[in-house]
């Protein structure tokens, strides 16, 4: 199966599946000598990890991370950092009845179509735990971008009035759809001329990095669509003595490059699609079914998915770091 390993110098191959033994991250390029711990993972895993929110799985997983190599004497070697999380509340006998199902919403016909195969136990490859390895690989990047005075961070916003039907508070115990939302990822103390012209374009590379999260359905990058309805003299981020930016509506990015101001991303989160009001399908024979689906699924994951957004846009940042030697 290809697609698995983002980057170019800074590479992270993901493994594992959903109800697999494990899941992790071989992590290739991250220099030496730079100090790094499992502590050091484990506080973005636990980030990522469910809460005790009402709007959380009932799956409770440890997420303890392992570094298997590439770490000595609490340094980075150079050579490949391996690094894994067991899986071990597992429940697979409750995902039996999906065997022959194409859930709405999921990959499990795209799956079927492309390999013939797949792994019905929660989606496999396809499900929102494959992150961990993002967020293993993410973990070490923001450790190495840290030394460089670059910081990272993101946050979630969505509302939850549309799962009240118009009463004063949530019914969680009988919520039976699930909500999406938006996650902005702020980048602070890049300096200017990080990125490639053309097709290697900085922006282009954190939106693809980005729409490769599975819940990410659309990216924007400073005003993003608002330039639509902009004039040339509102977008333009006119400039002072010093190369210093009146406004900021091209997001951090000029040309492909960075300029030196903050980058923002704004991500469109979409909902669980895992929801038990009943839905129209069909199964592996082609024969339309009718599904009610249950499971232990996030009704909003916009909270859990911030540091996932984090993690990947700090390894396209290091990535090009250490392609943009001179910035």
């Amino acid at each position: 199966m290809a697609g698995n390993t983002f980057g170019k110098l800074y590479r992270v191959t993901t493994f594992g599946e959903s109800h697999g033994k494990a899941v992790g991250a071989i992590i290739d390029g991250c220099p030496s000598n730079i100090m790094l711990s499992e502590e050091d993972i484990q506080l973005y895993l636990n980030r990522r990890r469910p809460n005790d929110s009402e709007l959380s799985t009932t799956r409770k997983e440890k997420d303890k991370v392992e570094i298997l190599s590439g770490v000595f004497e609490g340094k980075t070697l150079g050579t490949p950092i391996c690094a894994m999380v067991k899986n071990e509340d597992i429940g697979t006998s409750e995902y039996n009845v999906l065997q022959n199902v194409f859930r709405p919403g999921h990959a499990d016909f795209t799956y079927e179509k492309k390999y013939g195969i797949r792994d019905y136990r929660s989606g496999g490859r396809s499900s929102g735990r494959e992150t961990i390895g993002r967020v293993i690989g993410g973990a070490v990047a923001m450790k190495v971008l840290k030394e460089k005075s670059i910081h990272i961070a993101a946050r979630g916003n969505y509302d939850l009035s549309r799962l009240s039907d118009g009463k004063d508070e949530v019914d969680y115990e009988n919520v039976d759809d699930s909500l999406g939302g938006i996650v902005e990822c702020k980048v602070t103390g890049c300096k200017a001329g990080l990125g490639e012209p053309v097709f290697d374009k900085l922006d282009a590379e954190l939106a693809k990095a980005c729409m490769s999260i599975g819940a990410v359905k659309g990216v924007e990058i400073g005003a993003g669509f608002d330039v639509a309805n902009m004039l040339g003299s509102e977008n333009n981020d006119q400039m002072s003595a010093g190369g210093k930016f009146l406004s900021n509506n091209s997001g951090g990015i000029l040309g492909g490059i960075s300029n030196g101001n903050d980058i923002i991303i704004r991500l469109a989160i979409k909902p669980t699609p895992t929801i038990s009001k009943k839905q129209k399908t069909i199964d592996i024979n082609g024969n339309e079914i009718e599904v009610e689906l249950k499971g232990r699924n996030d009704v909003c994951i916009v909270d859990r998915i911030v540091v996932v957004v984090e993690s990947m846009v700090a390894m396209t940042i290091l990535d090009f770091y250490l392609q943009n030697v001179n910035v």
